[in-house]
Parts: structure tokens; C-alpha cells; sequence
């Protein structure tokens, strides 16, 4: 059984509460990615949120907020993730069943990595998980 850990893009960017919506934007570009996961600090990263391009745009400059407002203004609290230690069968599962494109994946609420349906879909073995996770998705968004 392979297991989220052996796909998932590891040592992913990570802002903190100190951290504001403009500094998030940056991360994305430089890093080309819509998901940065939020911790509680850079010593300790507990996962407390995470933040993606459409809630930057939704959160943020669509109620006209500046750069520089606070990562908690935008941030989505209530996260989904994956154990590491979680088949990839049972990520697709989540992703499916909670209608997202990204996990994030912890150890004790530690961010370790983040897994998406891209990480899935370019593993041949896990082609059929990646699939079946987008039609979940696609389905619930027609």
C-alpha cells in the first residue's frame, strides 16, 4: 500500500498569523501555487489554517482589503488533512468527499507536506485515484 508520504510535495511554504495577505500572494507566485497552508509558527508548524488563491480573492480583495491585512482575515480555519502514514486511496476518499484539490499532511497536527489531485495524477499506480477523486469534485460543482 503506498502510502500519502511517498507523493506529497514535502517542506511546502507555510505563513504564519504574523504574516499579512500580501506576503501570501508573493509565496504563491514564487512558489506557483493557490495553497499555503497557515501555522502557528516557523519553529513548531501546527497546522492552524490554510489560505488559497480563491480566498484571497474571495476574503480579501473582493471586500477590498489591503495587502495588509491579517492572514486570519482570509484564512480557512477548519482544515481537512491526511496522517502521512494515510493510503493514497484514503486522501482521493477525502478529497473527494470534502470537495478539495489539496490536503494538507500531518504528523501530531504538524504540517509536513501537502498532497493534491496533480501529485495523484502523475504517479501512474494512483491515476485512478486522481480520477475518481476530480469526478467526486466536478460533479458536486456542475
Amino acid at each position: 500500500m503506498q502510502t500519502v508520504k511517498g507523493v506529497m510535495t514535502a517542506n511546502p511554504a507555510a505563513v504564519t498569523l504574523l504574516d499579512n495577505i500580501y506576503e501570501i500572494a508573493v509565496l504563491m507566485k514564487k512558489h506557483d501555487t493557490g495553497f499555503i497552508p497557515v501555522v502557528e509558527s516557523l519553529d513548531n508548524f501546527r497546522l492552524i489554517g490554510v489560505v488559497t488563491d480563491r480566498d484571497l480573492v474571495l476574503r480579501g480583495y473582493a471586500d477590498k482589503h489591503s495587502g495588509s491585512t491579517a492572514v486570519e482575515t482570509v484564512m480557512t480555519k477548519n482544515v481537512v488533512s491526511v496522517a502521512e502514514t494515510a493510503s493514497v486511496d484514503e486522501a482521493a476518499e477525502l478529497m473527494r468527499r470534502h470537495q478539495i484539490r489539496r490536503l494538507p499532511v500531518t504528523r501530531d497536527g504538524k504540517l509536513l507536506g501537502i498532497v493534491s489531485l496533480g501529485d495523484l495524477a502523475v504517479s501512474p499506480p494512483f491515476a485512478d485515484e486522481a480520477g475518481e477523486a476530480l469526478r467526486g469534485i466536478s460533479d458536486h460543482v456542475h
